[in-house]
């Protein structure tokens, strides 16, 4: 079994380029889960990140273009090797991810099962030079009793009585935060949501908030039974100041806020609340109110639009079985991709692969080794249609690498405002069957070197205004370059009746 990839995004960090980033290093359990800004990953059969290409049963097997101005269909066997090329390439993809042995491949990866043992063959037991001469029964006696006497004093003093149990779980969550915002103990739920999320879930923590002038603040309106932040005693009524970093006043729109609270089911965010105004409380919160994200496609005046709120291992499968559920000749497709919080890494590569041939699609340097390079595979069955991608402050991550690649190559005109701009990736490590924790471990850029981290993808097109009239602008700007005569996207044995 192989690792893949997984390019994390968290919109929950903050808006547009605007939150600050550090990069931390750690030992890789190998072979490592690694994500890259609302993201998370587990154990998965690398067969299936990559497109369910390898399964018989694959929708998509089979794919045929049909020109309407020639009206030929393409040759059988000319789909046959489309299909099994397209699934053997795309493995491909799998195999340059495979971090079994090198760091520099270790990124986004998801180990099998295997790396949940205890065997001591799977650890990377090398200490880096600067800090080898450092030994781990070195620390300071006096900062270890510092420690125990902190711990004592919140079990006698506090105002509300802590077990310990939960005291450790806290120290490790604040050793790791404090090394960057996207580093996190990872408890038996949130690590299960991360598993969950190859195949689709984007969670949040439950809540309702509106602002309200008269009280000055923002509110909560509406919290979900038995959700994380019901759990964790938020209650209708209670006023919500922060969300991580980020201080809420009025300036702030509803959409902001619950992009905020949102993020890949697992992932966590600290909220600042108070009982109507009183003592202000951080409470830290697992996004674990999921919700299966669906690709929605519709057909617009011969414009296929594609709303693609993640990615998941099934994307690109799910893209195409859309386009032939069309039933429609297509002269264009308009790939909205607002509010995509990212997903996994290799089925941002697999979705560009339907688009561009033989061409990079993004670098990605981990501390110690060079940029390894992350190409396109198979054949582009999307490349005749004109494209245009619609993005926004909350698309992050791996959906700010496809857009990236596709502008680079002037494949498609990217519309819309400056992307949130999260470049660095995280690696999930087992520590046993429940527990693991997410450490950043690279950072990716675009295939021309360009930072992502901290800017963004900047637009070609910038709207602005109601989001509500972008889709209208995107759809005008696509049918200007639209085909004469559509393509229609068929299975293979419709071709027989």
């Amino acid at each position: 079994m192989q690792p893949i990839s997984f390019a994390r995004s968290f919109l929950s960090k903050g808006l547009s380029k605007s939150v600050g980033k550090a990069s931390a290093t750690s030992t890789v359990l190998q072979p490592a889960i690694l994500i890259g800004v609302l993201g998370c990953a587990i154990s998965v059969n690398a067969q299936a990140a990559v497109g369910a290409s390898t399964n018989n049963d694959n929708p998509t097997n089979g794919l045929q273009l049909i020109s309407l101005n020639a009206d030929e269909i393409a040759d059988e066997n000319d789909a046959d090797n489309l299909s099994n090329n397209d699934a053997d390439n795309l493995s491909n993809i799998a195999d340059m991810l495979d971090v079994a042995d090198e760091p520099d491949d270790s990124i986004d990866s998801v180990p099998d099962e295997s790396a949940l043992t205890d065997d001591a063959d799977d650890i990377d037991t090398e200490i880096p030079a600067e800090v080898a001469q450092v030994s781990l029964n070195a620390i300071s006696p006096e900062t270890l009793k510092t420690f125990v006497a902190v711990v004592d004093l919140i079990r006698r003093q506090y105002v509300d009585a802590v077990n310990d149990e939960e005291l450790f779980s806290n120290a490790m969550s604040g050793m790791l935060t404090k090394l960057d915002s996207h580093a996190e103990f990872l408890d038996a739920e949130a690590y299960e949501n991360l598993r969950a999320f190859t195949e689709g879930d984007v969670g949040d923590i439950g809540i309702k908030v509106n602002y309200q002038p008269e009280a000055g603040y923002w509110v909560v309106t509406e919290v979900i039974d038995d959700s994380p932040a019901d759990k964790k005693g938020i209650a209708v009524g209670d006023y919500l100041h922060q969300v991580d970093e980020f201080k809420l006043d009025e300036g702030r729109q509803v959409n902001d806020v619950e992009q905020l609270l949102t993020g890949i089911a697992g992932t966590q965010v600290d909220i600042v609340t108070s009982k109507a105004g009183r003592r202000k409380h951080t409470t830290t919160l697992q996004r674990n109110n999921s919700h299966p994200q669906i690709i929605e496609t519709k057909l617009v005046d011969g414009i296929a639009i594609v709303k693609l709120p993640a990615f998941q291992n099934n994307s690109r499968e799910k893209l195409l079985e859309g386009l032939i559920n069309l039933n429609a000749p297509i002269s264009g497709i308009l790939l909205d991709m607002r509010d995509n919080p990212g997903g996994v890494l290799t089925s941002a590569v697999s979705v560009a692969s339907l688009f561009m041939d033989d061409t990079d699609v993004v670098q990605v340097q981990a501390r110690q080794n060079k940029s390894s390079v992350l190409s396109t595979q198979g054949d582009a069955i999307l490349k005749p249609l004109p494209l245009v991608v619609l993005q926004n402050r909350y698309s992050a991550s791996a959906a700010e690498v496809l857009a990236s690649s596709l502008q680079a190559q002037k494949r498609a005109t990217i519309i819309g405002e400056v992307s949130y701009g999260k470049g660095s990736v995280q690696s999930v490590i087992p520590l046993n069957d429940e527990q693991a924790v997410k450490l950043t471990v690279a950072n990716y850029m675009t295939v021309a070197g360009k930072q992502i981290d901290e800017i963004g993808v900047e637009p070609d097109v910038t709207l602005s205004g109601s989001e509500n009239t972008w889709e209208q602008q995107a759809l005008e700007i696509v049918k200007a370059r639209a085909l004469g005569s559509g393509i229609r996207f068929v299975r293979k044995n419709a071709t027989k009746e």
